[in-house]
């Protein structure tokens, strides 16, 4: 199969296969792709052809994935080597599935699911001190400002002071637009849970992003 190539967060990333593991992500190569993707039509492709057919799933899924990888773990390589991982896993799992089990598949979930355990997996071996934020209640913002260019190195390191439970569920239903019904499927948490933790870690984003302006209106001098 000749390898094709998508474009994302920061910079393209080239699909391929590996003929030992599965498929692999490489870069500097770029294509469209078709945001009309049907899951339950790609599963049913899956598990009529899986090899002739993963390549597509890479291709719908890779970039959402990434934006998760990154904004939970908050770096790049590593974002891309745990994207890498989860496909890896993903080929390996379906290769052991009857098609009946690939089609009845919610591919969005599933590899979601696959993603944070691998992510977990890493944790355990590299772990990242983080601070933790004080929390405060409010109100769900109406838009997402995790999305805007300028800001985000600040919500890089606010996500940072997050718990990862907090952290995840915060990116999976206002990066990724995840339900909390598909959140808590993904990550195995009670739904009234993963409510739980989106709400405390949005508190506690506007605790820190209002103390990080107040330091930077007493900077400017008078």
């Amino acid at each position: 199969m000749a390898p094709r190539a998508v474009s994302g967060l920061g910079g393209a990333r080239r699909v391929g296969r590996n003929r030992s593991t599965g498929p692999g992500v490489q870069s500097h190569m770029m294509v469209e792709l078709d945001p009309a993707t049907d899951d339950a039509r790609l599963a049913a492709r899956l598990a009529s052809d899986l090899d002739s057919s993963f390549e597509s799933l890479v291709v719908a899924h890779q970039d959402r994935l990434f934006t998760i990888a990154f904004r939970t773990g908050g770096d790049r390589h590593d974002a891309e080597e745990l994207v890498q991982d989860c496909f890896v896993r993903a080929y390996r799992a379906l290769a052991t599935y009857p098609p009946t089990r690939i089609r009845e598949l919610r591919l969005r979930g599933w590899l979601t699911t696959i993603l944070l355990n691998a992510g977990r997996n890493r944790a355990r071996v590299k772990r990242v001190p983080t601070t933790e934020l004080t929390f405060e209640p409010g109100a769900e913002p109406a838009v997402d400002p995790l999305t805007r260019r300028d800001e985000r190195e600040t919500w890089a390191r606010l996500l940072a002071g997050l718990t990862s439970a907090q952290r995840t569920a915060v990116v999976l239903r206002h990066v990724d637009g995840m339900s909390y019904a598909e959140i808590a499927e993904a990550t195995g948490r009670p739904e009234g849970t993963v409510k739980a933790h989106v709400h405390r870690g949005l508190a506690a984003l506007r605790t820190a992003l209002l103390a990080a302006e107040r330091r930077e209106r007493e900077e400017i001098p008078a």
